[in-house]
C-alpha cells in the first residue's frame, strides 16, 4: 500500500464527509425552512456554520469509529478496505438522496465498515466487535451497545421528547388562553408564531451544532483508523517531508486520539457540503411528513438536538436523520396521530432498516471483487 493509496482513501473519506453534509443538511434545516422562519439559503448558511462549530467540539464519537467496532487483532483494516467501506456508503447515500429518502449517513458508514472488515477477514466474524458489556449499559462497547441498541432507543427518545415538549407547549398556551387578559392576547396564533419563529432560529442552530458534533466525527474516526492501520503495518515508513502530516501522533497510536489536522479538515469539508444544500430531503421531512408551524419546528429540533448531544458526549454514533424524523413524528402526534402521513413514514423506516445491511453487502462485494482481482490480499 503506497502513499498514493493512502491519499486516495483520505480523499474518498472527505468525499463521504462532503456528501454527508449535503445529504444530512435537511436534518438540521428542514423544519426551519418548512415553517418559513428562514429562507433555504439562510438556513443552509446557519447549518453550515454550526456544523463547523460542532465538529470542532469533541472527539468521543470519532474514537468509537476508529477503535471500537473492528478488532485490529483479527483483521488489519488497510486503506483498500476502508476505500471499499466508504464507497459502499457513498453509493447508498446518493441513491437515497436521489429518491428523497432521509436515510442515515452514519449507519451507511458503519455498515460499509463492518461489511468490508468481514470480507477482509475472510468471513471471520470475530473481526467485528459485537459486544463489550459495561455497567451502566451506555458505557458498553461494540456494535450492539454503540450502534444497534441506540438505533432503536435514540429515535424512540426523540419521538417521546418531541411529543412531551409539544404537549407541554400546547398545555401552557391553552392555560394562558383560559387566564384571559394579557396572557390570552399573547397566546393567540399571531403572537405564538412570532415568538417561536425567533426561538426556532436558536433550536435550528443547536440542531446544526449537534449534527456536526456527531456526524463529522465519524469521518474523523475512519481517517484515523486508516492512518493508524497504515502506520502499524509500516506503510507510512519513508514518507516524503510534505506528507509527514499523515503519520499519526503518539497519542493517536496509543490512546486513540484524533490528530488536529483531521479534525479541522473534516469540520471544514462537512460545512462545505452542508452549504451545498439538500432540497430533495428537505421536502420529505419538512413538507411531506407533517404540516409544521414554528412552534412545532422548535419542539422537534429541541428534542432531536437533545438526544444527539447526549449521545455524542457518550461516544455513541447515532443517526441525526432518525432522531429529527422521529422527533417530527412525536410533535405531529401530540396534535393528533392522523396529522402524520404514515405512508411517508413507512418508506422512511424501510430506508432505515435497509441501510446497514445494504451498505455492508456493497462493501463486502467490493472487497471480494478486489481480492478476486488480486489488488486486495
Amino acid at each position: 500500500m503506497g502513499l498514493s493509496m493512502i491519499l486516495a482513501v483520505v480523499l474518498i473519506a472527505l468525499v463521504f464527509e462532503y456528501i454527508n453534509g449535503f445529504h444530512d443538511t435537511a436534518n438540521s434545516i428542514a423544519t426551519v425552512v418548512a415553517t418559513k422562519v428562514l429562507s433555504p439559503g439562510q438556513a443552509v448558511l446557519l447549518a453550515a456554520g454550526m456544523n463547523l462549530v460542532g465538529a470542532l467540539a469533541g472527539t468521543a464519537v470519532a474514537k468509537t469509529i476508529s477503535s471500537g467496532l473492528i478488532d485490529a487483532g483479527v483483521v488489519q483494516v488497510g486503506a483498500e478496505i476502508i476505500a471499499c467501506a466508504l464507497t459502499g456508503g457513498i453509493i447508498w447515500n446518493l441513491v437515497t438522496w436521489y429518491l428523497g429518502l432521509p436515510s442515515s449517513s452514519s449507519h451507511a458508514m458503519i455498515g460499509g465498515l463492518c461489511g468490508a472488515a468481514l470480507a477482509a477477514a475472510h468471513d471471520n466474524w470475530a473481526a467485528i466487535i459485537w459486544s463489550q458489556p459495561a455497567d451502566p449499559w451506555w458505557k458498553g462497547g461494540g456494535l450492539l451497545w454503540k450502534v444497534v441498541i441506540p438505533m432503536v432507543t435514540s429515535p424512540t427518545a426523540g419521538f417521546l421528547i418531541g411529543f412531551t415538549v409539544m404537549g407541554a407547549l400546547f398545555f401552557i398556551i391553552a392555560s394562558m388562553n383560559r387566564a384571559g387578559g394579557t396572557l390570552a392576547r399573547v397566546s393567540r396564533p399571531r403572537w405564538v408564531n412570532a415568538f417561536f419563529g425567533k426561538a426556532q432560529i436558536l433550536s435550528a442552530a443547536w440542531m446544526g451544532f449537534a449534527h456536526g458534533l456527531n456526524d463529522a466525527q465519524k469521518t474523523m474516526g475512519i481517517i484515523a483508523l486508516a492512518l493508524v492501520s497504515a502506520a502499524t503495518t509500516g506503510a507510512l515508513d519513508g514518507l516524503p517531508g510534505w506528507a509527514s502530516f499523515l503519520r499519526p501522533s503518539t497519542a493517536a497510536m496509543t490512546d486513540g486520539a484524533i490528530d488536529k489536522w483531521i479534525i479541522l479538515t473534516c469540520a471544514i469539508v462537512m460545512a462545505a457540503g452542508t452549504a451545498a444544500g439538500g432540497w430533495r430531503i428537505i421536502k420529505t421531512l419538512g413538507h411531506k411528513l407533517v404540516k409544521l408551524h414554528p412552534i412545532n419546528g422548535f419542539a422537534a429540533e429541541t428534542a432531536a438536538a437533545t438526544v444527539i448531544s447526549v449521545a455524542s458526549s457518550l461516544g455513541i454514533p447515532v443517526s441525526t436523520t432518525h432522531n429529527i424524523s422521529a422527533a417530527i413524528m412525536g410533535v405531529g402526534s401530540a396534535k393528533r396521530f392522523s396529522a402524520i402521513r404514515w405512508t411517508v413514514v413507512q418508506k422512511m423506516v424501510w430506508a432505515w432498516i435497509l441501510t446497514i445491511p445494504v451498505t455492508a453487502l456493497l462493501a463486502y462485494a467490493l472487497v471480494r471483487s478486489g481480492q478476486a482481482a488480486g489488488v486486495i490480499p
